[in-house]
């Protein structure tokens, strides 16, 4: 619509200055019209049943996260792995496929100081740099963890993610510190009482902090919006390939992007599978990078028997269940699928913490 225009009268009805009249005294702004005119009150949006319920239900999952701190997310009996920086790139990777891991702190022992995060990311960072400085391939096997600056230097990619947070700190701020740094997990950092020095607790990731939610709080029914209605997800410029795609391509399209994971389709825009960044750790363990050579398809057979599958769902399925989803099973991200089975979107566990957190929230406050 566009703004009326002044009417006539009422422009003539304003004054005019008169050049022969005696100058009069200026006039004061009332505060209240000083107000008014500043700073106009916003009309409060009428929101439907189902639009009230949502926001209830997002503010019960807020408040829930602001008393809980992220000592309560761990479970009662947990492994830690913490890797020194001057492990050999190789020997960290063995370790993480040992123990079924696919990240683990960094601790920098000359300084006595956490010195980040390892993860998947940080594999594809060194196959991006030995993918563009072949002659350097033969001294893969003596790099070491304290040079990932290096390669993050050299290819032109972000650092190494250091954010962290004390384990007594409320659930709240963590989630905040993972969605202004884009990281997928965040460690737990103590200080010693004696010694004052950092010690690693553990490390707290997106999948366990929205399953504490979903098993906790049972507000999460109100949740009944849409994908499609909350406009929640990728729909647009997503990265695809297919079961002949070169596995190096795949792993270029996910370092460019800065993405987990890339749905794999056939000709006919079908959903097959969905490569990750963790099918990369399995290809070059051992320290061997032939297995890179692979197309999509060969690569996918590698995985281990307990890989969880792919979850998909609909524009048209619920938050509320979504939540019961990963309340039953390990989801990392969600396929959406129209009913003939073709790649619409992608929902990931980032997008539905960054809804849950923010949704709504500059109201509220």
């Amino acid at each position: 619509m566009s703004a009326p225009d002044v009417s006539e009268s009422t422009a003539q009805a304003a004054h005019s200055v008169n050049e022969s009249a005696a100058p009069e005294p200026p006039a004061f702004v009332q505060p209240r019209t000083y107000l008014e005119l500043s700073h106009p009150i916003a009309t409060p949006k009428t929101l439907s049943p189902i639009d009230r319920e949502q926001m209830e239900g997002l503010r019960i999952i807020r408040a829930f996260l602001k008393v809980r701190t992220s000592y309560d997310v761990l479970p009662l009996s947990f492994r830690l792995i913490v890797l020194d920086t001057s492990l050999l790139v190789k020997k960290s990777l063995n370790i993480l496929i040992q123990n079924g891991i696919v990240s683990a702190p960094l601790w920098d022992s000359k300084s006595s100081t956490f010195a980040g995060l390892l993860t998947t990311s940080d594999y594809m960072n060194v196959i991006q740099y030995y993918w563009q400085n072949p002659d350097a391939l033969a001294q893969v096997d003596q790099f070491r963890l304290n040079s990932l600056r290096d390669v993050e230097k050299a290819i032109g990619v972000a650092p190494i993610e250091t954010v962290s947070i004390h384990p007594d700190k409320p659930l709240y701020e963590a989630c905040r510190r993972m969605l202004e740094s884009r990281a997928r997990r965040i460690p737990l950092v103590d200080v010693d009482d004696e010694t004052q020095r950092h010690m690693v607790v553990s490390v707290v990731t997106q999948y366990r902090i929205l399953k504490f939610i979903a098993v906790n709080v049972t507000e999460t029914e109100m949740l009944g919006k849409s994908l499609k209605d909350i406009g929640m997800g990728s729909f647009s410029g997503l990265q695809t390939a297919h079961m002949d795609t070169p596995v190096i391509d795949v792993i270029h399209m996910l370092v460019k992007k800065n993405i987990s994971s890339v749905p794999i389709l056939d000709a006919d825009g079908y959903v097959l599978n969905v490569f990750e960044a963790v099918d990369i750790i399995t290809l070059i363990k051992g320290g061997s990078y032939d297995d890179l050579n692979l197309n999509v398809g060969e690569a996918l057979l590698k995985r281990s028997d307990d890989f969880p599958g792919i979850y998909t769902c609909s524009p048209d399925d619920r938050l509320s269940t979504i939540f019961d989803t990963i309340r039953r099973s390990r989801v990392h991200r969600l396929v959406v699928i129209d009913e003939n089975r073709h790649l619409k979107g992608m929902v990931t566990l980032s997008d539905i913490l960054e809804y849950v957190l923010l949704e709504g929230e500059e109201d509220e406050n």
